[in-house]
């Protein structure tokens, strides 16, 4: 029976499990947060890019029910946290040696290209709109902002997790 799954050749045939477990071995020192307090539909986008760049999490800070469809099934091949609110990923990122980096633009962010984002991190998106909240905001060491030259106030934020994603890999791995 052909396996018709969305996995590179090598995984081809091979239990989720096992899948799961080989990646699990390889990944980044990278996790990323996501608020989801009102209910945000990027999330599964998100998931779905943290598997292609093989993150160690995902983590979801607020409501556990999260729609699933935009991830394409690839939670299933990485580790996914929940936090029921802001405190506990912080003792989370703090237990586990992560700096909590926040990626919005707002007063005060430094621009991507002049932000180093260290090796062993927890990048945190706030919701499509309001952004981080205040009490996430507090708990990052920084903010970081994707540089924008057009006229919208902001990209959506599963394109920009995709982008912050890539931007590490290429400083962290691909120099």
């Amino acid at each position: 029976m052909e396996d018709t799954r969305n996995v590179i050749d090598k995984y081809k045939g091979l239990p989720v499990e096992a899948i799961a477990k080989d990646l699990a071995q390889k990944a980044l020192p990278l996790h990323i947060a996501i608020e989801n307090y009102q209910h945000d539909y990027n999330i599964g986008t998100i998931v779905r890019s943290a598997n292609a760049f093989n993150v160690a999490g995902v983590h979801i800070v607020g409501k556990r029910h999260w729609n699933r469809r935009g991830a394409m099934a690839t939670e299933k091949y990485l580790q996914v946290y929940h936090h029921k609110n802001v405190q506990e990923l912080a003792l989370w990122s703090k237990e586990n040696n992560l700096e909590v980096l926040g990626i919005d633009n707002i007063a005060g962010s430094v621009p991507l290209h002049k932000s180093k984002i260290p090796k062993q991190a927890m990048l945190v998106f706030g919701q499509e709109g309001p952004g981080l909240s205040a009490e996430m905001q507090a708990i990052c060491t920084k903010i970081i902002a994707i540089e924008q030259f057009g006229s919208t106030r902001s990209i959506n934020l599963g394109v920009a997790a995709g982008i912050i994603m890539y931007e590490y890999l290429s400083k962290q791995i691909l120099e």
